[in-house]
């Protein structure tokens, strides 16, 4: 058995995973998120807001306490991957240092087809007894970007496209609700994106849409009519296509207030999730899937994997 400790930090959120692996397992020992924004306005600026950046490494020094609790003695591996914001930030080296003297280690800022890659590997590990079929196309929803990768046991086709909640927020979905305008413009990116996608990625071989992150689980979450956010009942969960339709519709008609009073909701989504939920919208109905298979486990397990 070996205890490893995977951080993860994108555009909205950075995650922490500290797992024991043996063999084919993985089992969690601590497992959280915290909503940074580290890519406000990125998109717009080309800089990590310094902001931003001291957010980021608050919850980062919180994570490398527990790695310390949960160290017992022993040295544990970790590994920091970065993606979409930190990719585009002409400063990303103010991010790199501050990271090593966190944790000791270099970040990675991982290029799209490898952020695809562990994204892949993290979600579709654990799906051969959820009688799904393969190919599977894995969408990873982020805040600045979306992957979209295509394989069975190993990917075949991958890209990386500058959608994400927080990026198509900032660029368009201004007004509260959403105005009609904004929403179509939204639509065109994520469309221009995804005929992208379709010169790189053999989308249209897939039999199964696996859906993760944080846009993908409150919007399962939210279809389920749960109570309260309960990531074993989302685990591989199967939202059928009408469900995230209602639900992508009904996001984007409500205003900031009403969005925060969803059960579900993580504070640090109510402002961008009406983006999150139509990239997946868009998704859905445009390769014709009939459900999404919705997975709790992402890049973050795919980077706690390579470190086994």
């Amino acid at each position: 058995m070996r205890r490893v400790a995977a951080i993860d930090c994108g555009t909205n959120s950075v995650r922490l995973l500290i797992a024991d692996i043996s063999g084919d397992d993985l089992t969690d020992v601590e497992r959280r998120m915290e909503i940074v924004r580290l890519g406000q306005d990125v998109d717009r600026t080309g800089r990590l807001a310094p902001e931003a950046l001291e957010r980021t490494f608050t919850a980062m020094r919180g994570y490398a306490k527990l790695i310390r609790e949960h160290a017992a003695g022993e040295a544990v591996p970790v590994r920091v991957v970065a993606t979409s914001a930190t990719r585009d930030a002409a400063n990303r080296a103010d991010f790199t240092v501050g990271v090593r003297e966190i944790f000791g280690v270099e970040p990675e800022v991982v290029s799209g087809d490898e952020e695809a890659r562990l994204s892949f590997t993290g979600a579709t590990r654990g799906l051969a007894g959820a009688a799904a079929e393969t190919p599977y196309l894995v969408v990873d929803i982020g805040g600045g970007s979306t992957e979209f990768v295509v394989g069975s046991r190993s990917v075949e086709g991958a890209l990386s496209v500058d959608i994400g909640c927080v990026r198509l927020t900032e660029r368009h979905l201004r007004a509260d609700p959403p105005a009609d305008g904004e929403v179509t413009a939204a639509v065109a990116d994520i469309e221009a994106a995804m005929d992208r996608v379709e010169e790189h990625v053999p989308v249209r071989t897939a039999r199964t849409l696996v859906g993760l992150a944080g846009s993908v689980t409150t919007v399962a979450g939210i279809a389920l009519d749960l109570p309260a956010y309960d990531p074993e009942r989302i685990h591989h969960s199967r939202i059928p296509a009408e469900r995230v339709h209602e639900v992508s519709a009904r996001l984007l008609r409500m205003t900031h207030d009403e969005r925060a009073a969803v059960p579900v909701m993580h504070p640090g989504r109510v402002d961008v999730i009406g983006a999150g939920a139509l990239i997946l919208d868009r998704i859905v109905r445009r390769y014709g899937f009939a459900e999404v298979v919705v997975s709790e486990h992402d890049i973050l397990d795919g980077i706690a994997w390579s470190l086994a």
